[in-house]
């Protein structure tokens, strides 16, 4: 999760907090919490759209973050 905060420029506890609420989906293998890069995608974006608009008026962007296929918990 120390990854997932990284990116995401938060604290260790605020990612945590996504993860449990649900607004930022991972996955279990075995005891171990795995966010998907494609998921900490997808919530940057869902953030940017309700933060900024549908963004019809703005060229699309690459997204900021950065995530390597799967990010490690």
């Amino acid at each position: 999760m120390g990854e997932v905060a990284e990116q995401l420029g938060v604290g260790l506890t605020t990612a945590k907090a996504l993860i449990a609420s649900g607004e930022l989906r991972s996955i279990k293998i075995g005891r171990s919490r795995r966010v998907p890069a494609e998921a900490l995608h997808e919530f940057v974006r869902r953030l940017d759209v309700e933060q900024n608009g549908d963004g019809a008026a703005v060229p699309a962007a690459t997204p900021s973050v950065e995530a390597p296929r799967t990010v490690l918990s």
